[in-house]
């Protein structure tokens, strides 16, 4: 009877055991994000030649956890070398033609948001992406960017990087941003043009990221870029300018939803 009781308590001990292992792993399931808001000074529209500020935001996945199980990393350093799959998002804003007597008489443009994935390959001093889109808010077209950065400081608090950016667009892409109607023509006074679809621009990126402890950041980043084909030769972007500059500046925050 007593090794029997004991083989019933040892059972029991195990059953506890293996409980609150997996109460603990379920607590620890959750999500990780870097959630970010600031400032962006960039060309009024694609194309133009004068500038304004606008918010600008930012949303990336860190790490998802779940019954013990993480993908992903809470740690603000944390950086995974050698390639990679990731998620790809931007927010294109609108253009409101009547804004700007250059353009008035074209369509407005609703603000965009584009989702899609990336392949991306990551050393210790450099790394390089192929992203691609779709806008599954507003424009409802394709496109993809290319890049690649050389990372010439990498430190705890802070890191600099500098690369090559190439940017293509689908053709509807390229008609909803440089594109003109024959009745936008008419109340424009701007030559008819159905731009095909293909490389829009190439540039330049430099980014730099300021650690202020665990959780929060500052991120700053400055662009150049050239548009490029038939981009380039539409008579909205040949009254404007083919430069086209950026610079933005904003305060992130990681911030983490357990379930």
């Amino acid at each position: 009877m007593a090794k029997v009781i004991r083989h019933l308590s040892a059972s029991a001990a195990i059953a506890v055991a293996a409980v609150c292992t997996a109460a603990s792993a379920q607590a620890e399931s959750g999500v990780t994000f870097t959630i970010g808001g600031g400032a962006r000074y960039a060309p009024s529209y694609f194309g133009a030649d004068h500038y304004d500020t606008n918010p600008t935001a930012k949303v990336k996945l860190n790490s998802f956890t779940l019954q013990g199980m993480r993908f992903g990393s809470d740690d603000p350093n944390y950086e995974k070398l050698g390639p990679n799959v990731h998620g790809s998002f931007r927010l294109v804003r609108g253009r409101n033609s009547s804004d700007y007597s250059e353009i008035a008489g074209l369509d407005d443009v609703t603000t965009s948001l584009e989702l899609g994935l990336g392949l991306g390959y990551q050393a210790p001093q450099w790394g390089a992406f192929a992203d691609m889109r779709y806008g599954v808010v507003g424009h409802n077209a394709v496109v993809a960017e290319i890049g690649a950065d050389w990372k010439p400081i990498k430190t705890d608090n802070f890191k600099l990087s500098i690369g090559p950016r190439v940017f293509y667009g689908s053709s509807l892409y390229n008609r909803t941003y440089f594109g003109i109607s024959p009745s936008e023509s008419t109340a424009s006074g701007l030559a008819a043009y159905s731009p095909d679809g293909g490389l829009v621009s190439t540039g330049l990126e430099l980014s730099a990221t300021y650690q202020l402890g665990n959780d929060w950041a500052v991120e700053g980043k400055l662009n150049y870029d050239r548009l490029q084909g038939d981009a380039a030769d539409s008579p909205i972007v040949q009254q404007g300018s083919r430069e086209q500059s950026s610079v933005s500046l904003m305060l992130t925050r990681r911030v983490s939803f357990p379930f």
